[in-house]
């Protein structure tokens, strides 16, 4: 009998430890976040669109003001295009995207990632019309918070919003600048043309926003009591340090060194990382600089960013001689209020990179409070994804979707109401109240992926519609996850999770440029010049054509797709979009090369191979 029980117990603390070992799976509750972006698309959706339920929306924002402003984010459970929000969500996932580049690919993700990426970028680069002109936001919260209604039957005014030299806005053109800038990296080794158009917004934006200072939210009123801007200077450092990643320009190291007190980067000691608060980001970015031994002239202040970063990370992991982040009882991060969710998510991804900075440095960090591993920071941001997926005093998961239990009634206009395909007559600003929010029912539509505000300083959470501060969702919550699922995942080596679709970047047929093993030919692309006739951007895109094979190439032809200039180098055929070589190059020979050239306003054309002989 004796014999027994102990088989028994040695049985149960088996199974409990794996069941600990394997209780989270990180690849699918990445996938679903994924998921949540697609269902925050405006505009016209893709073809294979995952989150079903949603349709086209917002095709005529800008309009009223003569511009295209289609595409882009919506920020939260409402229907407002928020620059500063959505500027630092996408920033938040090309740095996911960047740090943790090989753990996506091997998670087949990296489709799903940048796409994400650049439902934002090509948004940003719509509006931004002019080196000084960024249109920051469409839609005004008050008239939008007043209907319930799907974005697919949007009543509400859809009035947009710009920044120029005359109504500035430094903190949301630096953001928008660091978000191209960080995008700039992620898409490189894929699509190099995009990566330097991106680049080239970046550096005007970034420019503008240093020259003309000023808040957004004094230039735009209505922005002031959804997203106010606490100030600009952690933007433009913010901006400067991606650029300078981007670029490896001492111009954008200098600034950040020579502002540094100036701007508070090397005086700021935080306890927060959020969309309005970029100083300890800015001060981790800064410390991986001074740890590759980069620092040169600029050491000595760029040891002052790291110190500030030190802070950031003892306070996390409760070292700082008092001065720690709060924790509830479960052990969550908790800063504000409303959505807290986002400043959890945040940090732990934050310090997710930092624990990677310092292991490659194989350095350790010196807090008030004792010496702390890299694996330490690692821990804490693993006890914030841990508690997100449902390891609480609740054990709920607050990522909608993920697990046996989480919220279904999501403050989510869309979610809560039946799909325009099932539902086809549309929902009235006042009947949406009446039917579809105040029913007692969850929702009809699961809005995958979404972080939820989440519990209050007790780890208490109440699923109720009206209870947005708990349970409506945001862009910038979710965005860190990517980073910090990806990590997880990749650390913990194990998944049994199979999705029903994957990305379909990097493939020729998604990102134009990239060759596969079957095409003999590579294309090269670059932006050689730019200018501007009145609102309009021109590029002259230069594409080098090189045969990449060990054979000699005739009869080369390709299809130029979203072509709206002048192209020069290349022959046109009787078929529609369907271009040659010129009649004096016969043959392409082994690593030879032939240029064209071409002219447009906007995103370059999609070249790709049709046949050759």
């Amino acid at each position: 009998m004796r014999s027994l029980s102990f088989c028994i117990f040695i049985f149960l603390v088996a199974f409990k430890a794996a069941a600990v070992a394997a209780e989270y799976n990180y690849d699918e509750a990445l996938d679903k976040t994924f998921l949540f972006f697609e269902a925050q698309r405006s505009g016209k959706l893709q073809e294979n669109q995952r989150v079903k339920w949603r349709g086209d929306s917002g095709l005529k924002d800008g309009s009223l003001q003569g511009v295209d402003l289609v595409g882009g984010y919506y920020d939260a459970g409402d229907h407002v295009k928020f620059g500063l929000p959505a500027a630092f969500t996408v920033t938040m996932l090309a740095w996911g995207t960047i740090e943790y580049r090989k753990e996506i690919t091997e998670l087949n993700q990296m489709g799903h990632a940048l796409w994400a990426i650049r439902w934002g970028t090509d948004y940003f680069m719509k509006a931004h019309t002019q080196p000084n002109v960024l249109w920051a936001q469409v839609g005004d919260g008050d008239s939008d918070h007043y209907c319930w209604e799907r974005a697919e039957d949007m009543t509400t005014p859809r009035e947009a919003f710009k920044l120029d030299q005359y109504h500035p806005g430094s903190d949301l053109a630096g953001e928008t600048a660091a978000a191209l800038a960080a995008s700039a990296i992620a898409f490189k080794p894929y699509n190099s043309s995009y990566s330097e158009l991106l680049l080239l917004h970046a550096k005007q934006l970034f420019s503008f926003a240093d020259r003309f200072r000023g808040l957004y939210d004094d230039s735009i009123k209505c922005a002031k009591q959804f997203y106010t801007s606490s100030g600009y200077s952690d933007d433009l450092l913010w901006a400067a340090t991606w650029l300078y990643r981007a670029t490896n320009e001492e111009y954008y190291l200098k600034y950040v060194v020579d502002n540094a007190e100036y701007m508070g980067g090397t005086g700021w000691a935080v306890k927060e990382f959020s969309w309005d608060n970029k100083y300890a980001g800015v001060q981790i970015l800064l410390s991986k600089v001074l740890m590759k031994g980069r620092g040169g002239a600029y050491t000595a202040t760029l040891k002052q960013y790291k110190a500030k970063a030190d802070y950031f990370a003892c306070a996390c992991v409760q070292k700082n001689a008092g001065y720690n982040v709060h924790l509830t009882p479960g052990g969550l991060m908790y800063v504000r209020e409303w959505n807290n969710m986002q400043y959890a998510s945040a940090a732990a991804f934050l310090l997710a990179v930092y624990s990677d900075y310092l292991s490659a440095a194989n350095a350790k960090l010196n807090c008030p409070d004792g010496q702390i591993q890299p694996q330490q920071l690692f821990d804490f941001a693993k006890s914030q994804a841990d508690y997100i997926l449902g390891k609480n005093p609740n054990s709920m998961s607050y990522l909608v979707g993920y697990g046996p239990k989480y919220p279904v009634h999501v403050h989510h206009r869309g979610s809560s109401m039946a799909s325009v395909y099932n539902l086809h007559s549309p929902v009235g600003c006042v009947q949406g109240f009446e039917t579809w929010y105040r029913r007692n029912e969850g929702n009809p539509n699961v809005l995958h992926g979404a972080l939820v505000g989440g519990p209050d300083q007790n780890d208490k959470f109440i699923d109720d519609r009206s209870n947005y501060e708990q349970t409506e969702p945001t862009l910038t919550a979710c965005a860190p996850l990517v980073g910090l699922f990806s990590k997880l995942q990749g650390s913990s080596k194990t998944s049994g999770y199979h999705r029903k679709e994957s990305g379909n970047y990097p493939k020729e047929s998604t990102v134009p440029h990239q060759t596969t093993l079957k095409n003999p030919v590579e294309f090269l692309h670059s932006i050689a010049s730019t200018w501007n006739v009145g609102e309009t951007t021109y590029y002259k895109h230069k594409v080098i054509i090189k045969n990449t094979s060990q054979k000699p190439i005739t009869d080369l032809k390709v299809a130029i797709e979203n072509l709206s200039g002048s192209l020069w180098g290349l022959s046109p055929t009787s078929e529609n979009r369907t271009y040659q070589l010129p009649p004096w190059l016969k043959v392409l020979k082994p690593g030879s090369q032939c240029t064209f050239v071409y002219v447009q306003g906007g995103p370059q054309a999609k070249v790709s191979v049709l046949s050759y002989n």
